[in-house]
């Protein structure tokens, strides 16, 4: 594997790693102001940015071949899940985060399936 390519999981291992942390932390945020954002839908999508972040950063992590699936997978997750929390942010600071890291995941999970293609 040449040393780009090996730079560039490396980076989708790390932006992986910090979206995951974000939306654990955003699930939290969001049960306690309850409503919309502690809705089963809000927290399921949260919990399944988690769980596919996760299991990208270990892929990622082991230089596997199959990353590109789920990074594929990532990235729409990501970015449904950047969209979701965009419409209910309005000032709230942790939302604002979660916006940030999944659209920067999502980013980064393309460019991996992108260059495995």
């Amino acid at each position: 594997m040449p040393q780009a390519s090996v730079a560039m999981m490396e980076k989708c291992v790390h932006t992986c790693h910090e979206c995951q942390d974000q939306c654990l932390k955003t699930i939290v945020n969001c049960l306690k102001k309850g409503g919309q954002h502690a809705s089963l839908e809000h927290q399921t999508l949260l919990a399944n940015c988690v769980e596919i972040c996760g299991v990208s950063h270990n892929l990622l992590h082991r230089q596997s071949s199959r990353h590109v699936h789920t990074c594929r997978a990532c990235a729409a997750i990501c970015s449904q899940c950047a969209d979701h929390c965009e419409r209910m942010a309005q000032s709230d600071e942790v939302m604002n985060k979660c916006v940030k890291f999944c659209h920067r995941c999502a980013q980064s999970c393309n460019e991996m399936a992108s260059s495995a293609a």
